[in-house]
């Protein structure tokens, strides 16, 4: 298996083995799962171009695993722990290319990106390409515990009766409420509403990133987007400090923000699809008023 640095795809054993942030979710819980290797991911913000991590992709081939021995590779769309990152179209474009010529199943974790977060059911959408693969969860039972893959026939034919099964898998009333997700999502067309917020959003981030010269970058698609804080916007050195006084300011305003980013320097949003528009801004302002008492 290949993943990117940056990733985030779960807690035990084989996916943390791929996760790449080490505190607070790898640290003293291994030793984790051989054969699972990791290159660089895109990020404009921090210098590592496409062609930069497609060069490195083809270079692993040769210094880390050979490319007939790999089964998958496993990509997000847009990096959700990693702070957010979007994958460049000419990143997406190549690791499909090079999945076709080795034979290799490219999955797509759309646990955080999928159902609506970007302004598409699917990030993955805004690409152009089809994966072999897709995990969901989060999303999908509007907080009841339920994940699933989604695929193409031969793949998800192939395992024999039984051969894949849990002792929850199944469960009638998360997979009700599954359904009902789906009837919400049309009836009140929140795929469309995702773009709208995220246009509100990005607009007021930027407008701090304007004021504040520790706001170094803002990024995301569609209402999945956060800001990263810099304590030099020359050095651009990662300032966690800054994302977590920003975060306790918040919440003595009634906000919770959650930190994200390799660095834990980043602050991400993923409210909800439903939330009405005086909800966004009284929160946004709420935001507003936590960087104005840590960055003023």
């Amino acid at each position: 298996m290949i993943g990117f640095e940056g990733g985030f795809h779960g807690r035990t054993l084989l996916s943390l083995t791929l996760t790449s942030k080490t505190h607070p979710y790898k640290a003293g819980l291994g030793p984790f799962a051989p054969e699972v290797y990791r290159v660089p991911f895109p990020n404009a913000y921090r210098g590592v171009t496409a062609a930069d991590a497609l060069a490195a992709l083809e270079r692993a081939f040769h210094t880390q695993v050979a490319a007939e021995t790999v089964a998958a590779i496993v990509l997000e769309p847009v990096q959700g722990e990693g702070g957010f990152i979007v994958a460049p179209q000419e990143f997406v474009t190549g690791v499909r290319a090079i999945c076709d010529e080795h034979g290799i199943v490219l999955i797509v974790d759309e646990v955080q990106t999928g159902y609506g977060r970007t302004g598409r059911m699917f990030a993955i959408e805004h690409f152009g390409i089809e994966p072999d693969l897709i995990v969901v969860a989060k999303s999908i039972a509007a907080g009841l515990p339920l994940s699933g893959v989604l695929g193409k026939a031969e793949i998800m034919d192939a395992p024999g009766k039984s051969a894949v099964g849990g002792t929850f898998v199944g469960n009638p009333v998360a997979q009700a409420a599954a359904l009902a997700v789906l009837d919400v999502f049309e009836e009140e067309g929140l795929v469309d509403r995702a773009e709208r917020i995220g246009e509100t959003i990005r607009g007021r981030m930027l407008s701090w990133q304007e004021r504040y010269a520790q706001i170094g970058d803002v990024r995301g698609l569609g209402a999945m987007l956060a800001v990263e804080y810099v304590r030099d916007p020359g050095t651009k050195e990662p300032a966690p400090e800054l994302a977590s006084a920003v975060a306790q300011a918040a919440a003595q305003r009634g906000l919770l923000l959650l930190k994200a980013g390799t660095y834990s320097n980043c602050n991400r949003v993923l409210c909800p699809l439903v939330i009405t528009d005086s909800e966004l801004e009284e929160a946004l302002d709420a935001w507003e008023g936590a960087l104005d008492a840590v960055l003023a």
